[in-house]
């Protein structure tokens, strides 16, 4: 049996890795990965800075150990849907193995690249706990509350044993031969190396894990929304790229956090379940990825304000926290789940910016940029999404900070400007008093800028588009 092993952006590691158990299973195994234009064309790439970044270093540790286990990883520059069907064809291989993708896009490639193939195209779960299309109510219809798909989850889950890594590979088959080349560097591609991103590869998600357990994971449940604490596991783009398996980190976690950490443990499943519920959501609605769950917020009245986009984007917008979390993703192709709500609830509601802009832009600049989360929280903030928060529950940017910043440690790594200002004001900049401005050697809207929007007022401006809008003709709680 000849085994064509084809790594594909989501599953770059050797371990609990089921497409390449299976292909050791034969005798002979080629492993490729495909440097598809769709995202290594320079221009496409741009798109993506920071996950092309941490996929580059990512695919380059693969590259290196298959090569000291034994074999060789071929890389060839292509379209998948051409490359894929015209190796197999050459190489003679009895089957194509690869890691299903459950977004819309990956979907689509593999029912294109299985029509062409002539040979069976074997697709191996591993980017969920569960299969994305497992779980439904009892009526056959997809949940649409989280608390009962994560009720479903743990009543008909069994998670099994992760794989371990192989401690060889076969060599590659006599007469074997492609146009292979080097994995592409980021300057090739017209990208500038930015050293605040994480190290990317399977070592390294590995010594990610190992620390969060060893240390934060225990006072996860306490200390998750917490912004100026180090402590949540900062997996994310590990667990999107899958140079660590979710499997593994459900186990693992598991293992470490027992008995007194019981209460840590079940708060960071919990989270890892919003993962699969985003998952599975949008398996059974791709349309997600286009507009609003719910149909009410059609057609909604987003206003064109460039001037604020442009300060949101750069963190210029006057609030503290909502100019960390801009500053912190531009920085570090990361931003700390509470401080991504506080900011989508700025943009979508304070400023009134349709949320599809704020979802692009993070989607571009996230290193664990994943269109099913990205877009469930996003749509979770607005109210638009299944199991949202109401539309006219709005963040206060200034409490949020004080709850989840309170030393402002936070705002200062980010916003180092206000960094000399006290506690008591670091969250509030325009309402410090002169002689504490001076003191700190600030002078108010020239070292960091005036708000460009009073919460209050726009506060009570989004209501008041919102209910006009759903008071139209369409209704917030029409189902989707």
């Amino acid at each position: 049996m000849r085994s064509l092993l084809w790594f594909r952006g989501k599953d770059l590691r050797l371990s609990d890795h089921a497409a390449l158990a299976a292909a050791l299973e034969g005798k002979e195994v080629i492993p490729l990965f495909v440097l598809d234009p769709y995202f290594f064309a320079p221009g496409s790439a741009q798109e993506l800075p920071h996950r092309m970044q941490y996929l580059l270093g990512a695919l380059a540790e693969l590259e290196a150990r298959i090569g000291r286990l034994g074999s060789r990883l071929l890389v060839v520059e292509g379209r998948s849907v051409e490359v894929v069907p015209r190796l197999a064809k050459a190489w003679k291989v009895d089957q194509v193995l690869a890691m299903r993708w459950s977004e819309p896009l990956g979907r689509c490639r593999d029912v294109l690249i299985g029509q062409a193939l002539a040979v069976p195209f074997r697709l191996f779960e591993g980017e969920t706990l569960l299969p994305p299309d497992t779980l439904h109510a009892a009526s056959g219809r997809p949940y649409a509350v989280f608390t009962a798909f994560a009720r479903a989850f743990q009543r008909e889950s069994s998670i099994g044993a992760a794989l371990p890594a192989p401690l060889r590979l076969p060599p590659l088959p006599a007469g074997v031969r492609a146009e292979t080349v080097a994995i592409p560097t980021l300057e090739r591609l017209g990208l500038h190396p930015n050293a605040g991103l994480l190290q990317g590869g399977e070592l390294a998600a590995q010594a990610r894990l190992r620390a969060f357990l060893a240390g934060p994971a225990a006072r996860y449940h306490l200390e998750r929304d917490r912004l100026d604490l180090g402590t949540t596991s900062r997996l994310s783009a590990d667990l999107h790229f899958g140079t660590l398996s979710v499997r593994t980190l459900w186990q693992e976690a598991g293992q470490v956090l027992s008995g007194s950490a019981a209460q840590a443990l079940a708060g960071f499943r919990n989270e890892l379940l919003w993962r699969e519920f985003a998952h599975s959501t949008l398996w059974d609605h791709p349309e997600m990825l286009r507009g609003p769950l719910r149909p009410g917020f059609r057609g909604f009245p987003w206003r064109e304000d460039g001037a604020g986009w442009t300060a949101w984007t750069q963190g210029e917008t006057g609030y503290p926290v909502v100019d960390a979390a801009a500053r912190q993703l531009l920085a570090e192709g990361f931003v700390h789940n509470r401080a991504r709500m506080i900011a989508a609830s700025f943009l979508v509601k304070d400023l009134l910016i349709d949320y599809r802009r704020g979802e692009a832009h993070y989607l571009k600049y996230l290193s664990d940029g994943d269109a099913a989360q990205n877009n469930a929280g996003w749509q979770w903030c607005l109210g638009s999404g299944f199991d949202a928060q109401p539309y006219f529950r709005i963040f206060n940017p200034v409490l949020q900070g004080q709850k989840f910043d309170p030393t402002g440690a936070y705002v200062r790594r980010w916003v180092p400007e206000l960094a000399p200002l006290p506690d008591k004001w670091i969250h509030r900049p325009w309402e410090a008093p002169l002689e504490v401005m001076k003191a700190a050697g600030l002078v108010r809207g020239r070292d960091y800028p005036d708000s460009i929007v009073g919460h209050a007022a726009a506060r009570d401006r989004f209501l008041m588009e919102a209910r006009s809008h759903f008071g139209g003709g369409t209704s917030y709680t029409e189902p989707a």
